[in-house]
């Protein structure tokens, strides 16, 4: 299986399934001298981990990350850095029932036809508890742009969303609700919602919206390796993941150019920011925000019709611990992504520099 690895300079490498030993990963390219805020990476981690509250899956997993190198003193040393997250919380049984069957919307049926061979335990290397380790990887990544400020948050759940654009809302506020969204009326609301889905066996999608302040002027590559072109790779890679918009979005393909152009002012900042912080592929300095649209989660629990592997229709029900609306934990997740795609830029620009 090819597609383990994410970065140029600053590279992750990641391994382990949902229901194996554990989860882990390797960090290459960090620069030497970077001071490790372990605290950070933890609550971090703890931003995505199973159990955290009513509305995610219940699964308990401390979640826990213990350095094996490129750490000493608590700094990196410019060598590989190796980690480890061990599984504590793994109930197998709870999947025996889709050892033969394929639920639809997951990747059971075309991994089988890939590869001819299955962990059926909770998705093995499909399943979202791979990005864990993207979260280790991006925390680290954030500490290597201590002045860049990387900020998600829930911007919508099914049909409710935030009606206010971001620089009317305190960002901060996200993080005192379990759904993880800066306003706290709409937070209850989508919680209540959520918590409704869940007692019908059902899922809901959402949206979260990300937004990357202080970035330096110059990050990107202006043909193929475009600074949103990465980062839209970075999000579509994360589990449930159905879309990607950056700046004006698909919004901006029914304004006139006259009034989607960025006026500059003197300084070399602009009067609005259609452009969402980046221009011809390459940063601008001002704020990049986007958003990231997940699908609900396709494991549903209540009864319908799907295959088996001899092509016969059969009655299944999702059972376990699933998440009824997977958007609260991905806020981290795509932090993660945001910063590791940053800070492989960070370091090729530096690079191209020398």
């Amino acid at each position: 299986m090819a597609g383990n690895s994410f970065g140029n300079l600053f590279k992750v490498t990641t391994f382990g399934e949902s229901h194996g030993e554990a989860l882990g990963g390797i960090i290459d390219g960090c620069p030497a001298g970077v001071e490790i805020d372990f605290e950070a990476i933890q609550k971090d981690l703890d931003r995505r981990k199973p159990g955290q509250s009513a509305i995610v899956t219940q699964r308990k997993e401390p979640d826990e990350v213990r350095f094996l190198s490129g750490i000493f003193e608590g700094k990196t040393t410019g060598t590989s850095i190796g980690f480890i997250i061990e599984n504590t919380n793994q109930k197998s049984h709870d999947y025996s029932h889709i050892k033969d069957s394929y639920r639809p919307s997951h990747a059971d049926y075309v991994y089988d036809q890939k590869y001819g061979f299955r962990d059926y335990r909770g998705g093995g290397r499909s399943s979202a508890r791979e990005t864990a380790c993207r979260v280790v990887a991006g925390a680290i990544a954030k500490q290597v742009l201590r002045d860049v400020n990387f900020q998600a948050f829930v911007s919508a759940v099914g049909e409710m969303s935030l009606d206010k654009p971001y620089e009317e809302l305190d960002l901060n506020v996200a993080e005192s609700n379990i759904v993880r969204c800066p306003d706290a009326e709409k937070a209850s609301e989508m919680e209540s919602y959520i918590k409704e889905i869940r007692k019908q066996g059902d899922t809901v999608g959402g949206v979260v919206t990300c937004v990357i302040k202080n970035t330096p002027i110059g990050l990107g590559e202006p043909v193929f390796d475009k600074l949103h072109a990465e980062l839209g790779k970075a999000m579509l890679s994360i589990n449930a993941v159905k879309g990607f918009e950056y700046g004006s979005g698909f919004e901006g393909s029914r304004m006139k150019g006259s009034d989607h152009n960025d006026k500059f002012n003197t300084d070399g900042t602009t009067k609005t920011n259609f452009s969402g912080g980046i221009q011809g592929g390459i940063s601008n300095g001002m704020d990049i925000y986007f958003n990231v649209a997940f699908k609900p989660v396709a494991t549903l629990i209540q009864s319908y019709e799907t295959i088996d592997k001899e092509g016969n229709i059969v009655k299944m029900q999702g059972k376990g611990r699933h998440d009824p609306c997977v958007v609260p934990r991905a806020v981290p997740i795509v932090e993660a992504m945001a910063a590791l795609v940053l800070a492989d830029y960070y370091l090729l620009n530096r690079a191209s520099k020398i």
